[in-house]
C-alpha cells in the first residue's frame, strides 16, 4: 500500500509490499492471483526495488492545505465552465499565453484550466522545434494557424516569445532576427487585439532555489523524468542570461493593449488558483449555463433484439 511521509517540507512516496500475518490462511486461488498480479509489477521493477522511494515534485512545496486547495479549485473550475458557455454564445475569441522559467508550473496550471472545459472549444498549443520549411516562413506564421475562431479558447504553452527567450539565449536565431521580433511583436499583438481577440500574457516566476528543487525531483521521479529536456538542463547554467532576456522582452512587449502579468510560482497551488482567478476577472463573462435537462424515459429495445454472448467478445482483464 502507498505510504506518504513528509520531511522538512518535502514529500516522499514509499511503496510497501505487505504480506499477510504469520499463520493467516489464504486460498490457493487468492495466492495464485496475488502471485500473478505481483509478478506483472516485478517484471517492471528490479528485484531489489521492492521498497523504492522518490521525491515527488508535485507535493511538499505548498503551505495550502489539500482540502482548501481542492475546494477553491473546484469553485474556480465551475466559473471556467460558465465562462466557456459565454464564450461560445457570444463568439468571443481568447488567446492565453503561458511563459516563464522551466519547471515554473505552466503545464500544471494549463491542465487545471482545461480539465473542466469542453475540448471542442478549448485547445492547448505546444509547438515543437520548427521544421526546415517553417524556418523559411514569416516568424509568426505557424502561430497564426493556431489562433482561435469564434467561440474558442486557445492556451499557448510557450508561444512566439520563444524568439525572445530560448532562441536568443541559446543562439538559435540571428541578432537581426531577434531585433526584428522585438520591433514587430508589439505590432503583431496590437493587430490581434484590434481584430477582437482577448489576449492575456502570463509569466510564471520561480526562484533559483525552487527551480533547482524541482529539477532534482524530476531526476528521481519516474512519472516526471520525461520533463527534463536538454534545454532544461542547459537553462540551469544560464540563469542570468535568461533573466536578462526576460527583462529586455518585458521592456519591449509590455504594451497597454496586451500587458504582461507575472505569477509568483514558487508555490504551485497558489500559482494555479491566482492565475485562474485572474483570468476570470479579465473576461467579461456572464453566467449562461443552460438549465438542467429533464431526460425522457429510455426507449425499450425492439422486440427480437438479442445481445451477443460474452464469450464472443474480448474484455480487458480485471486486474484491479
Amino acid at each position: 500500500m502507498p505510504v506518504v511521509s513528509e520531511h522538512q517540507g518535502q514529500s516522499t512516496t514509499e511503496t510497501v509490499v505487505s504480506s499477510p500475518p504469520s499463520g493467516a490462511p489464504q486460498s490457493a486461488k487468492k495466492q495464485k492471483k496475488h502471485a500473478n498480479h505481483h509478478q506483472s509489477y516485478s517484471e517492471k521493477q528490479p528485484s531489489e526495488d521492492k521498497h523504492y522511494r522518490y521525491t515527488s515534485e508535485s507535493e511538499g512545496s505548498s503551505k495550502l492545505s489539500k482540502s482548501f486547495y481542492e475546494k477553491e479549485l473546484a469553485k474556480l473550475q465551475v466559473e471556467l465552465v460558465k465562462m466557456q458557455y459565454w464564450v461560445k454564445h457570444t463568439g468571443t475569441r481568447i488567446v492565453i499565453l503561458f511563459e516563464g522559467r522551466d519547471a515554473a508550473g505552466k503545464g500544471g496550471t494549463i491542465k487545471r484550466i482545461t480539465d473542466p472545459l469542453n475540448p471542442r472549444g478549448c485547445r492547448v498549443v505546444a509547438l515543437g522545434t520548427p521544421s526546415d520549411h517553417e524556418k523559411t516562413q514569416w516568424y509568426f506564421q505557424r502561430y497564426v494557424a493556431h489562433l482561435p475562431a469564434a467561440g474558442e479558447i486557445v492556451c499557448f504553452d510557450r508561444s512566439w516569445y520563444n524568439r525572445a527567450g530560448v532562441e536568443h539565449v541559446m543562439g538559435f536565431c540571428t541578432e537581426s532576427d531577434y531585433q526584428e521580433f522585438m520591433q514587430t511583436c508589439p505590432e503583431f499583438e496590437r493587430m490581434l487585439v484590434r481584430s477582437g481577440i482577448i489576449l492575456l500574457k502570463y509569466w510564471f516566476s520561480v526562484s533559483d532555489e525552487e527551480q533547482e528543487r524541482r529539477f532534482q525531483s524530476r531526476t528521481t521521479d519516474p512519472a516526471r523524468r520525461w520533463k527534463l529536456s536538454p534545454m532544461d538542463l542547459e537553462s540551469r547554467d544560464r540563469w542570468v542570461e535568461y533573466s536578462q532576456a526576460k527583462d529586455t522582452m518585458f521592456a519591449h512587449t509590455n504594451i497597454p493593449e496586451a500587458p504582461w502579468f507575472t505569477v509568483e510560482a514558487d508555490d504551485k497551488k497558489r500559482a494555479r488558483l491566482n492565475c485562474i482567478s485572474h483570468i476570470l476577472t479579465k473576461i467579461p463573462y456572464v453566467d449562461m449555463t443552460p438549465a438542467p435537462l429533464k431526460l425522457a424515459p429510455r426507449k425499450k429495445a425492439p422486440q427480437g433484439y438479442v445481445r451477443p454472448p460474452h464469450n464472443e467478445q474480448f474484455f480487458v482483464p480485471q486486474m484491479y
